[in-house]
């Protein structure tokens, strides 16, 4: 009879509830056998990864920002760019990736920089689609700072079409949301897309 895998109390914590026993059944389900060596920790570490994918449910937009709203005089943009970011995809549970660049216009109040990447973070960290991190991104800076236009631009790698379907590994989506000036304003809109454009993908 296989020995059941020892956990520490510690790495237990770090799992998601009740995931272990899934991944057990699941394992099952494929036609695996949970029980042989290789397999006998993996429904913890499963569990484990999982809490750290999905972290962004635990989280809230002030817990990303923190105490890093500052007020600053000028209204000069300010661009974020090659924010990585990972995600699951909502529809096949599958991963997809890839770069996020977030600008805006001041209007009074700026953002500590590192914190755009833990906004970022927020959101991806849950099972998602990439047009719903776009705008939730967008969203959250306008209301953190009540800039005069945010712009937000990500492009992603989705291995749900890489893997499986059309298995396209060449492909990947682009989605942006544009918000304030950035939105009513095609030089400060081109502005942005100019400041970007050498990033993306294949360029």
């Amino acid at each position: 009879m296989t020995t059941p895998p020892t956990i520490s109390a510690a790495d237990e914590r770090e799992e998601v509830p009740g995931l272990r026993d899934l991944t057990h059944d699941w394992l099952a389900a494929i036609g695996e056998d949970p029980e042989r060596e290789g397999l006998l920790r993996t429904p913890h570490r499963v569990a484990k990864a999982w809490g750290f994918l999905t972290a962004g449910y635990q989280k809230t937009l002030r817990d990303a920002a923190g105490d890093a709203v500052f007020e600053a005089e000028g209204s000069e943009m300010v661009i974020v760019k090659d924010i990585e970011f990972y995600s699951m995809c909502e529809h096949h549970m599958l991963p997809f990736y890839g770069r996020a660049h977030i600008a805006y216009i001041p209007d009074g109040k700026i953002l500590g920089l590192s914190k755009f990447a833990r906004i970022v973070d927020l959101y991806s960290r849950r099972l998602q689609v990439q047009e719903r991190i776009t705008t939730q991104i967008a969203d959250a800076v306008e209301e953190l700072l009540d800039p005069k236009g945010v712009a937000v631009l990500m492009e992603g790698v989705h291995l749900c079409m890489a893997m499986r379907g059309v298995q396209k590994q060449n492909s990947s989506t682009t989605t942006s949301a544009m918000r304030g000036v950035f939105k009513e304003d095609m030089r400060t809109r081109m502005e942005f897309m100019s400041a970007v454009q050498n990033t993306l993908r294949g360029r």
